[in-house]
């Protein structure tokens, strides 16, 4: 190919095909497999079938003493390193034998055989004890060319070698003729009925043409096949080659049956059921038994022992003496039962996974009816597929003859260099595996993992051969076409590129994107209103330091100014400009800088935004709640209907507040009078050994305690509580139980369920959404009588949530009978300025506190609100919001709609506050020191822990305990502190 033109051309157009991407990926890539697999999608479901196999066995296979009491199950360990004959293995083999005879729906009558080896030796096997070299008379048809004829060339050596295997076992028999075979004029063609008589053929043989060329028989084939034996069905035989038949027969129910009744087939097992061990499987029916036990009696050749179906009556005798057909390595499905024994080296392990395959494949598809009907509708798939996709062609063009089980295609192309269409070939299943292909710029594309093993046999037409039988989903078929095309196209490109190059045609290397795009306007300057503290700790000035804050803002390339908005004009563009304010409080203050978009965008914590400011491109709550958040650009603090995103910091200040509820737990329980007991030693008035038994008190542990919310409060507190020994129950919504029940705790349905019994109560549910008409908040007033009703005596209430939580009236009640033995509040409190009047949701606590001296701490929202650290985090991170959503319009912890124009950031908080994002579990997945590390802390925790469960005998758990306590204590202790380094223990997300 040397035209320049036509090479571009061509190049161009590929790359039109491509522009939109690689396709969906198919489920599982590996289409190089038999049509029973145990179709996983990727590594972490195979592994957990791994696991479940495990399982299995442990339940399946039990140990019994010599009195029948079951005394535990096998592990596979047990299995995997013991001698694979008698008890399991024998029962193991049975089973297996007897869910293959069942799943496939063998008739009773015919017996299936076991052997050792792969597909030619079984094969051989086969033919070895149908076929005898001393029967003159003996004629046998194999449905395939005669071996380097011309008409075999199409078939490739694959089928060739296994037609030559007949041919030299009469060649080298003593009275062997290889002019008895009679082989076909082309691939996979079943003569009539009539042909086959007057050919005077007794054996037909089937040599897998779906495996290799992936062509079927056809029905009406497949008709005459079963009418030739019918019309002498004592010496007429049909052995098929069954790897692809098996659960991919296209034909009508009744014929499959026939086939399954009358015929002989052949099936090695390793391939079609995806076992680890090499062996076959062999159905042979009531007539071919028979021949088999009359051949026995003039063997025309010594068969290999581990293949030997028909071992000697006497197993003292040689191999030469008198056989017997029913002391064969047989499964009888009439009465239940191997025949014969099991040679030693069979793996037990391979045959349980098969059953163990089966068995799963059943319950994921159903009975192999609908197998077969599966298989049948997926060629139907293809061949619509095809139709619409002229790039890729059906080799088999007779659509009644391509397989069911196996599709071979061919690329249809105007590449007609047969060495370029090879190399294109050959890079796309680079591209399909985990290869990838390069360019000659040096532009690297990774391999898709889309299909692997997609090889056409050598020799055999087509480019392109994948298993697409019935246990995969159509969808999976198709997505498989669509990333054979795609390789194609990317391979010809590469392709078509190293071949310009040879013609001084080269094309430069893409330029990589450095991160994500920026869509703000480097014309334009950005302003942010900064309305609260960004510093909590006093600086050198006496004031509080918000130097942290100014130096990050200006690491990133934003600036940082003290006080108002001035002239616009004079900032410097393409910049980020925080203005910090932290001392505006009232409406009149805020609104006149901010009632026309004067800032761009907000970041606040505990000021109040009026109804009319307006923040075009979003704002910013450091914390996790919104209510203060009034402006009408994002629709107030559910941040619906406006058109700028409304966002917070959830998780920030959660440690802060709950250490801080903890504390107020611990004041008063245990309820040890502490500053009493002081003073008294202070004074030198105590007697321990006399008077310490006047004070007695209770610890935590073993107390319970109720929270009211699941969110990144109520869980630190409940992990807090859970650290000092305490019972803890959650009530939250019913889709957070799993998570609540994962990590220890008890789930409650309802605020009375969770309160019941409790000897404390904390509140961390919201105020939750406002109700329009009324005024009120959703989850006002939810801490009423009959939740405090529902506690012990003398319990201690903690709400440092919003002080409307608590129904104050029902406290009060509670406090004045001594249900309620103490209270902390922390709510706001506000004093106007000019008239002193007090507002806000703690002035209902305040004549509680008049009447219950000394049962009420009464704090102004400061739990969370005065600690340095979280404030300075949140504030950094709500900075990261704003240049997030200014320059990338990416919005990180939404909260209500996300506006039309933006994408979703996802959510992010501090590491291991809140739930668990799948952005945790990337970045965990990018640190492979820590992981690698979790790994095998896990493992251990998981071989151990696994022989714990599995070992029912009392002496060998012990020695396992006396080896490995010191180990699984280590790896669990060392599991849990990396889950928590990484950030992955807690509820996940979604």
């Amino acid at each position: 190919m040397t035209d320049i033109a036509q090479m571009q051309e061509q190049r161009l157009n590929a790359l039109r095909q491509t522009a939109s991407g690689a396709p969906k990926l198919p489920s599982n890539p590996f289409f190089g497999v038999g049509p029973i697999t145990d179709a996983t999608t990727d590594e972490v479901d195979s592994r957990l079938r791994r696991i479940a196999f495990d399982a299995w066995i442990e339940k399946t296979y039990r140990k019994f003493d010599d009195r029948g009491n079951d005394i535990g199950g096998f592990t596979t360990a047990e299995i995997s390193r013991s001698m694979h004959r008698g008890y399991p293995a024998d029962k193991i083999l049975t089973d297996m034998m007897r869910a293959i005879h069942r799943y496939f729906g063998f008739p009773k009558e015919n017996r299936m055989a076991v052997g050792l080896g792969g597909g030619h030796s079984g094969f051989t096997v086969c033919i070895q004890h149908l076929m005898n070299a001393n029967d003159a008379g003996q004629r046998l048809y194999v449905d395939t060319p005669r071996p380097e004829s011309d008409p075999s060339k199409a078939a490739g050596f694959f089928r060739q070698s296994w037609a030559t295997q007949l041919i030299e076992m009469q060649r080298f028999a003593e009275k062997g003729c290889e002019s008895r075979i009679h082989f076909a004029a082309s691939e996979g063609v079943i003569p009539t009925a009539a042909e086959l008589s007057s050919l005077g053929v007794s054996i037909f043989v089937g040599v897998g043409h779906e495996t290799t060329g992936a062509n079927a028989y056809t029905s009406a084939e497949i008709h005459e096949l079963l009418n030739w034996l019918d019309g002498d069905p004592a010496n007429r035989h049909a052995v098929f080659d069954a790897t692809s038949m098996l659960g991919a027969m296209p034909w009508e129910p009744e014929l499959v049956s026939a086939v399954m009744a009358k015929c002989c087939l052949f099936m090695p097992f390793q391939k079609a059921i995806g076992g680890i061990s090499g062996y076959f499987v062999a159905s042979f029916t009531p007539h071919a038994l028979a021949l088999i036990e009359k051949n026995q009696q003039d063997p025309a050749w010594a068969i290999p022992r581990q293949l030997k179906i028909a071992p000697p009556i006497d197993p003292r005798q040689p191999f030469s003496a008198k056989r017997s057909v029913d002391a064969g390595p047989f499964y009888d499905a009439g009465e239940d039962r191997m025949l014969g024994g099991v040679i030693n080296t069979y793996s037990a392990l391979a045959f349980a996974e098969t059953t163990f395959g089966l068995l799963q494949s059943e319950a994921r598809v159903g009975t192999i009816v609908e197998l077969n009907r599966r298989s049948a509708a997926n060629r139907a798939v293809i061949d619509e597929w095809v139709k619409s996709h002229p790039l890729l062609s059906l080799t088999v063009t007779d659509a009644e003859r391509r397989g069911a089980a196996v599709t071979l295609l061919k690329v249809e192309d105007d590449i007609t260099d047969a060495g370029i269409h090879a190399r294109i070939i050959a890079r796309s299943k680079q591209l399909l595996g985990y290869e990838g292909i390069t360019h000659p710029n040096g532009e690297y594309e990774p391999g898709l993992d889309a299909a692997r093993y997609v090889n056409a046999f050598p020799g055999t037409p087509g480019d392109y051969r994948a298993w697409v039988g019935g246990i995969r989903e159509p969808d999976d078929v198709v997505a498989l076409l669509e990333n054979l095309q795609y390789a194609y196209l990317r391979a010809k490109i590469v392709v078509l590129e190293e071949e310009l190059a040879k013609q001084g045609v080269t094309f430069e290397a893409p330029a990589k994107a450095d991160g994500a795009v920026r869509k703000d306007d480097p014309n334009r300057a950005y302003t942010v209103l900064i309305a609260d503290l960004v510093g909590l700790r006093f600086g050198a000035d006496g004031e509080p330091d918000y130097s942290e804050v100014k130096a990050y803002i200006e690491e990133k390339g934003g600036s940082f100014h003290l006080g108002p908005l001035g002239d616009r004009a004079s900032l410097e563009k393409g910049r980020i400009h925080f203005f910090y304010q932290p001392n505006l409080s009232t409406e009149a203050e805020i609104l006149p800088q901010t009632d026309k978009g004067q800032y761009d965008a907000l970041i606040a914590a505990a000021t109040f935004i009026p109804k009319a400011s307006v923040f075009p491109l979003g704002g910013v709550r450091i914390g996790a709640g919104t209510g203060n958040m009034g402006s009408a650009s994002w629709g107030g603090g559910n941040g619906e209907g406006g058109s700028a995103a409304l966002m917070n910091t959830p998780g920030i200040n959660s440690r802060a507040t709950a250490q801080m509820a903890v504390k107020a737990i611990l004041k008063v329980v245990p309820d040890l009078p502490v500053d009493r007991l002081h003073r008294m030693v202070a004074g030198g008035d105590f007697d321990t050994g006399r008077q310490l038994k006047d004070f007695p008190t209770a610890k935590l542990e073993g107390r319970k305690l109720a929270v009211l919310g699941y969110g990144n409060i109520g869980r630190e507190v409940a992990k807090l509580a859970k650290a000092f020994g305490m019972k803890v129950a959650i009530y939250a919504r019913e889709h957070h139980k799993r998570w609540i029940e994962a990590e220890g705790f008890d789930y409650a349905a309802s605020p009375v369920e969770a309160a019941s019994g409790a000897d404390v109560l904390s509140v961390h549910i919201g105020l939750g959404r406002l109700d329009a008409a009324t005024g009120t908040y959703s989850n006002a007033g939810t801490v009423d009588a009959k939740v405090l009703g529902a506690m012990k005596d003398g319990a201690v209430l903690v709400n440092y949530d919003r002080g409307e939580v608590v129904a104050a009236d029902a406290l009060d009640a509670a406090l004045a009978s001594g249900k309620i033995a103490h209270a902390a509040i922390d709510a706001d409190l506000f004093r106007d300025a000019a008239t002193g009047a007090l507002s806000g949701p703690m002035l209902p606590y305040l004549q509680l506190e008049e009447r219950h001296k000394g049962k009420l701490e009464l704090l102004p929202h400061a739990a969370a609100d005065t600690d340095h650290p979280s404030r300075v985090t949140g504030a950094r991170q709500a900075v990261d919001q704003i240049f997030d959503v200014i320059r990338f319009k990416s919005v990180v912890n939404l909260k209500g709609d996300l506006p039309e124009g933006y994408v979703s950031g996802g959510s992010r908080t501090p590491a291991g506050i809140g739930k668990v994002t799948k952005q945790v579990v990337a970045e965990a997945g990018r640190k492979s020191e820590l992981l690698e590390e979790l790994r095998q802390a896990s493992e251990k925790i998981a071989a151990i822990t696994g022989a714990l469960s599995a070992v029912s005998d009392q002496d060998h758990r012990e020695r396992i305990v006396e080896r490995y306590t010191s180990l699984l204590v280590e790896n669990a202790d060392r599991q849990r502190a990396l889950l928590d380094q990484l950030g992955l223990y807690g509820p996940a997300q979604g």
